[in-house]
């Protein structure tokens, strides 16, 4: 995948663990399965605009913040 997708994935890890979030944590309360979030996260899957979107709001964090 392209920087744009690891960059995301990198986040979400990095703001998940800083909120002491396992995979799991994050998939109960996003409703998807680990496999897909762990994609996500090594930026091997791209994401809609309404996931990310779900994503920041159960970490709670912006969308720009999520992005950077």
């Amino acid at each position: 995948m392209n920087d744009t997708s690891k960059r995301l994935g990198e986040n979400i890890r990095k703001m998940r663990l800083a909120q002491n979030m396992t995979q799991g944590d994050l998939c109960k309360k996003m409703l998807i399965d680990v496999g897909y979030l762990s994609n996500l996260e090594q930026g091997k899957k791209n994401p809609t605009l309404a996931t990310i979107e779900r994503i920041a709001k159960v970490l709670g964090v912006s969308v720009d913040e999520l992005m950077k």
